[in-house]
């Protein structure tokens, strides 16, 4: 049962290596690292475990995490705690589509190549857009393509985003655009929402993309209205990162004069998981088609009219020229657009309708429990989707730990990223949470010295 058994090589293999390459012993490939750098003697490690033993320490250190299983989530700010239907998982087990990559060849890829249409299609009836990829890592890489594929079609590099947009999104697209020679500029707030008199100032010429999100940062529902024409009348591109969950209820960005939509889609059948992995939509007009990044599955007929799947736009440097590449920071996401596939297909239309007017409901009971509590303040006036602000009675990181002592994960402390939202914690409330456990947190925080 000891380590050394599955070990594939003999000593009479190494021997027969290190002739080839003529050396005399192991220490002959480690010549070059100076001795001073090299550890004397054996590893401070522990003995070598049986498989049983290993698995047995594994487990009683993973039993120390604390997570969505074992305490009840307030916790949101990008990564959500959503009810995910069991057959979300048996479908992406399957061995066809859990060991399957990049569908190079159609030929022997339809099956993969399909489950990538139907996602697409699902997200363009989700968006209300023409076109859709499955190609990017996550909302942030989501966001970020989304605006440069704007600066593509306007042939300009100044990027506007407003503060309410994910401050985790925004240090993507700093750091990015910072490399591309692209000018990122910060669209003041009013009462946590996008100050639309600041953007009409800041919007140009030379704009090429504005970026804002739907609900926001802090949970609330942004203004649109007349928003696509002050963009759209100096020719720039409007962005919309949406959240998925509350397209069924909201309207649609396509209404409201979006020109490409962008987001997380981790809440679509995937598991929090630590913060991943997650899933990048990113969705356009059929005009943008070819800034778009990535790949697109298109349906086609074969030479016997046969109806078949193939990779219809590829703009990755690995297929074009690389200064022709529309992006270098996507990948085949197809297994974890597969959950998010099987999970629209689960619930339908009226089901995330359902979970989407669960979501805005139950946040809404939270909101005004909390708020009414001594010493809690709400701090943004306006409508909430499932997250919303509040001012606490003392340090978010204090109160986050009597709550993990209940078993109960808190909101997240803003003052981070919002150096003027002092003592502000943003709670999230999903459809998975009961008016018990809401209660619940209620008394606790009531009861937090």
């Amino acid at each position: 049962m000891g380590g050394k058994h599955y070990l594939p090589l003999t000593d009479e293999d190494r021997k027969e290596m290190l002739a080839a390459i003529g050396a005399r012993s192991m220490e002959d490939l480690f010549s070059d690292i100076p001795s001073e750098m090299r550890v004397k003697g054996k590893l401070a490690l522990s003995p070598a475990l049986s498989e049983s033993e290993a698995l047995k320490h594994l487990s009683e250190l993973a039993a120390k995490n604390r997570h969505t299983d074992s305490c009840v989530s307030f916790m949101g700010a990008g990564i959500y705690d959503h009810f995910i239907p069991s057959v979300v998982k048996h479908v992406i087990g399957r061995s066809e589509f859990c060991t399957s990559y990049t569908p190079y060849q159609p030929e022997v890829s339809q099956g993969i190549l399909q489950a990538i249409f139907e996602y697409q299609t699902m997200i363009c009836q989700l968006t209300g857009m023409d076109v859709a990829n499955a190609s990017m890592y996550d909302g942030g890489t989501a966001v970020t393509e989304g605006a440069i594929m704007g600066c593509g079609a306007t042939r300009r590099s100044k990027v506007l985003v407003s503060r309410s947009v994910s401050p985790f999104y925004r240090a993507i697209m700093a750091n990015y655009y910072d490399s591309r020679g692209l000018a990122l500029e910060e669209i003041p707030l009013k009462d946590g929402c996008t100050d639309l008199e600041e953007l009409a100032e800041m919007v140009d010429g030379e704009t090429a993309s504005v970026v804002v999100q739907q609900p926001n940062f802090f949970g609330l529902i942004e203004e649109t209205e007349g928003l696509a024409d002050l963009i759209h009348d100096q020719k720039a591109v409007l962005v919309v990162c949406a959240d998925p969950i509350s397209l069924p209820l909201l309207q649609p960005p396509s209404e409201y004069g979006a020109d490409i939509v962008v987001g997380e889609g981790q809440c679509l059948g995937v598991p929090s998981s630590f913060g991943g992995p997650a899933l990048g939509i990113i969705a356009a007009r059929q005009k943008f088609v070819r800034q778009m990044p990535g790949r697109i599955a298109g349906e086609t007929v074969d030479s016997e009219g046969n109806r078949g799947y193939v990779l219809t736009l590829q703009t990755r440097e690995q297929h074009i020229r690389r200064e022709k590449a529309a992006s270098n920071i996507c990948s085949n996401q197809a297994l974890v657009a597969l959950a998010a596939s099987v999970y629209m297909a689960t619930l339908g239309r009226q089901g995330m309708r359902e979970v989407a007017e669960q979501c805005i409901q139950k946040a809404a009971y939270a909101r005004e429990k909390i708020s009414a509590l001594k010493g809690y303040e709400e701090v943004f006036p306006g409508r909430c989707f499932k997250e919303f602000a509040v001012k606490v009675p003392g340090k978010p990181a204090n109160l986050n730990c009597a709550l993990l002592e209940k078993n109960i994960l808190g909101g997240v402390d803003l003052e981070p990223f919002y150096p003027e939202l002092k003592q502000t914690m943003l709670f999230t409330v999903t459809e998975k949470r009961t008016a018990e456990e809401i209660n619940t947190l209620v008394r606790e925080l009531e009861g937090w010295k």
